[in-house]
């Protein structure tokens, strides 16, 4: 199985230009809405029709704007999972399911692929309900077998859980590994959840204004990355411009310091990056350890968060005022997890002033 993609399509000011290949894989696309992920899915399953380009799946040519190619989504044979299902309402369980099957199988065959699917996602005695009959997670499934049931050369799915609370997405993401168990060849998935695209791929392209800025393993995303947006993507919430100032030194005008990194610093370093449960508290002075002040926090069931302030910026860097601009302001914080589960340390209030010092084995730095 094999995919191969290299189009270009405008949209005015907006221009998708992606290039990559797939194998038998899950390979996921992360980035912010309307920087292309989509698009893409709707492109290689011909919803969408690219200015330039091709687009091969398993060896057949879906797309070629030089030698004139361009299938029909329906001689295409893919399936893209929307957020909403799409079911049919006016037809039941096992119609919906068997909705992809090619006209050319036979009533046997057909009753047989539906069955098997109807078992595989827990639908046995479903079969003969209709959709508004059904709970969102069992909806879902009926998606999900209909998706298997079609045979199709590539699978898509565009962000099937973004409507969802957590606990029923906890519940119906078990669904999707039974889809992917069952299922041999390219899988597309989008998302803008770093949690949910390492669970489900094994690569991440991180995709901003219609490119492709970097792909590779979860791990390589998390632990190296490579772009400011993956950076962010990462879930890296301390993630400031900086420049060099030596070979292991950056300056953080936002911040308003100097950071020592462990690392050599490229010349065209862009961005510093540090995650908010690296930092440590200290007693007092030392390398990168900074005078803050508790300007806010905010609980979650397990940590505080809390947003410092850097007391000893550098007078060259002016301090921007909440009033003047509310996110500027913030930028200027550095972002600060602290565990709850620790009863004998007490928590930081706003107000306090204290040491905290960034490990420069955890600053991670990007240069585009």
């Amino acid at each position: 199985m094999s995919l191969t993609v290299n189009i270009r399509k405008s949209y005015g000011s907006f221009t998708l230009d992606v290039a990559f290949e797939a194998g038998d894989e899950t390979l996921g696309f992360l980035g912010a809405s309307g920087c292309g992920k989509s698009l893409t899915l709707r492109c290689i399953a011909g919803i969408e029709t690219p200015d330039e380009g091709r687009i091969v799946v398993n060896d057949r040519v879906f797309f070629d704007s030089a030698a004139g190619v361009n299938l029909t989504p329906q001689q295409r044979k893919t399936a893209l999972l929307f957020q909403n299902y799409m079911l049919f309402p006016n037809l039941t369980v096992a119609d919906n399911i068997g909705a992809g099957i090619g006209r050319e199988v036979g009533k046997e065959e057909r009753a047989r692929v539906i069955s098997e699917e109807l078992e595989r996602f827990g639908l046995r005695g479903f079969g003969q309900r209709y959709p508004a009959q059904l709970s969102g997670g069992q909806q879902q499934r009926v998606a999900l077998a209909r998706m298997l049931a079609a045979r199709p050369g590539i699978l898509m799915l565009d962000e099937p859980f973004s409507a969802l609370d957590a606990h029923l997405k906890g519940v119906l993401e078990q669904n999707l590994v039974s889809l992917f168990d069952a299922y041999e060849g390219t899988i597309l998935y989008v998302s803008h959840d770093i949690d949910e695209s390492l669970r489900f791929c094994d690569r991440i392209a991180v995709v901003e204004a219609g490119h492709i800025v970097e792909m590779g393993s979860g791990d390589d995303l998390v632990n190296r990355p490579q772009s400011v947006a993956g950076l962010k993507l990462s879930g890296c919430k301390n993630a400031v411009p900086v420049v060099r100032t030596g070979s292991h030194c950056v300056h953080a005008p936002r911040w308003g310091v100097d950071v020592r990194c462990a690392q050599e610093v490229a010349a065209d370093v862009a961005c510093l990056g540090v995650r908010a449960f690296y930092l440590e508290r200290v007693e007092g002075p030392g390398e990168n350890c900074y005078r803050m002040r508790v300007d806010r926090t905010s609980d979650s069931r397990f940590e505080r968060t809390v947003l410092l302030a850097f007391l000893d910026r550098d007078p060259k860097d002016a301090a921007v005022s909440f009033d003047d601009n509310e996110m500027s302001y913030l930028h200027q914080h550095l972002f600060w997890r602290v565990s709850k589960r620790e009863p004998e340390q007490a928590l930081p209030e706003v107000g306090d002033e204290l040491w905290v010092r960034i490990p420069p084995d955890k600053v991670y730095l990007v240069g585009r």
